[in-house]
């Protein structure tokens, strides 16, 4: 679907949220080939189930679905008896082609609730009954006799904002959203998510694969950190790979519907690994292998529908690979952080294709749309990842501690890339942490 079209959905989303009969659009959509099966079984699986729940499922969903999605289910609205909202989507779909600049203005309209008797007061609104209708915030009343618009109706202002001279200036309060509803995820209930924390350290002998020593260090650097950060957190400690995929499932069979977002660190030793999207994978205590393709799809949209629409975060200390990277010389680069030492050692296994990789297969079988998705590497995909020994790895220590300095006024992708600057500079061998992206939104963690 391209931004147009995307935007215009989202602008009318209290509408169709209000007033889409989703039970007689199903077979429409299927025979329209707009959703397959599974996909409405896990719409009408959404949320409580209600109707509201799964229309405001089937707007989110509708965004996946193509460059033909809108009118094909403007198609589907007429062909069901829903004449009034196919008519209203068609013409604001026309009028924004004609001009964007003016649907772009409704943005800076303010959203007043009108009722049966009017505009009501803040106490006396139920919202699941009333209409949103967009005016000027002159048009119907003077200043001093304005009613008070609900806070989660008004628009926000964008954090953090440029104040013209190449500095940026911090507009919110502490602890408010950091930026505007169509640029941030709303992060605004405690606790914020589930944190899952896969650690393994002691491998078993037949797996050819040493101890983990320095992994518990980062255990619980990364257990405060996301308790801070307002997740519940749970620690999971030498793991097979089958028992990994199970404690990975049941989290993603939780309900999340009253929570913002969910984390998922993984903490082993890795490899290469053939795949579509998401490369690399990591190792069970038994020496077998699960994909990073795998672990990330458990959480789609059929394995996870609470979470739908909402970000789902991926950290992964392993190496990609057997590849030592010494670096090259650059003027004027000074070597930052502790130098490499005896105590440091790589998370590396040789690139599998036998045995021990038999998830791969499961993994890029069928792969769904990614979105709301960021899966942080500790390194590049073939490379060596460092960990010292005493204290812990270079990845998980300095993400530790950018956390703990500019969470509070910073985005992820932010805080990804300061990751990546410090930890490129450690060392005499060279590791740089990055991160396959798919989120829609910028991301601001609750700190306060």
């Amino acid at each position: 679907m391209d931004e147009a079209d995307r935007q215009l959905l989202r602008r009318c989303r209290l509408r169709l949220v209000g007033e889409l009969q989703v039970a007689e659009l199903w077979d429409a959509l299927l025979s329209r080939e707009l959703f397959t099966r599974d996909m409405i079984e896990d719409i009408q699986r959404a949320g409580s189930g209600s109707r509201r729940d799964q229309a405001r499922q089937l707007v989110t969903d509708l965004e996946t679905r193509g460059r033909q999605a809108l009118p094909l289910f403007i198609s589907c609205l007429e062909d069901t008896g829903q004449g009034t909202l196919a008519s209203f989507l068609r013409s604001s779909r026309q009028a924004a082609k004609q001009d964007p600049e003016a649907v772009k203005a409704l943005d800076h309209l303010v959203p007043v609730v009108l009722g049966p008797m009017g505009l009501q007061s803040k106490g006396q609104r139920d919202l699941g009954n009333l209409t949103p209708v967009v005016v000027g915030p002159e048009e119907l009343w003077p200043a001093r006799l304005r009613p008070e618009v609900p806070e989660v109706l008004r628009p926000e202002v964008p954090r953090p904002v440029d104040i013209g001279s190449g500095r940026i200036q911090d507009v919110c309060a502490p602890g408010k959203n950091r930026g505007h509803a169509d640029t941030a995820y709303a992060l605004d209930s405690d606790p914020c998510g589930h944190c899952l924390i896969i650690n393994n350290v002691n491998f078993c002998p037949s797996s050819g694969l040493s101890m983990r020593a320095g992994s518990n260090v980062d255990c619980e650097k990364l257990q405060r950190r996301f308790r801070w950060l307002r997740f519940l957190v749970e620690v999971k400690n030498d793991l097979t790979a089958k028992k990994m995929v199970t404690a990975l499932r049941e989290m993603a069979h939780r309900d999340h519907r009253a929570l913002d977002c969910s984390v998922v660190v993984i903490l082993s030793h890795g490899c290469q690994a053939s795949h579509l999207q998401f490369p690399g994978a990591v190792y069970g205590t038994d020496g077998c292998s699960v994909s990073i393709e795998k672990i990330v799809n458990i959480f789609n949209g059929s394995g996870c529908p609470s979470l739908g629409g909402k970000p789902k975060l991926f950290f992964i200390q392993a190496c990609g690979g057997e590849q030592k990277d010494r670096g090259f010389e650059v003027a004027c680069m000074s070597s930052q952080g502790r130098a490499f030492d005896s105590d440091s050692e790589p998370d590396a296994v040789p690139y599998q294709e036998g045995p021990r990789a038999l998830d791969q297969l499961d993994a890029v079988s069928s792969l769904p749309t990614p979105s709301d998705i960021l899966v942080s590497y500790s390194t590049f995909p073939g490379f060596v990842s460092w960990r010292d020994k005493t204290s812990g790895s270079w990845y998980i220590e300095t993400l530790d501690g950018v956390l703990e300095q500019w969470a509070r006024s910073e985005d992820l992708q932010s805080l990804l890339l300061r990751v990546a600057n410090a930890v490129s500079e450690k060392g005499i061998y060279k590791q740089i942490p990055g991160c396959f992206n798919f989120l829609r939104k910028k991301l601001f963690f609750k700190t306060s």
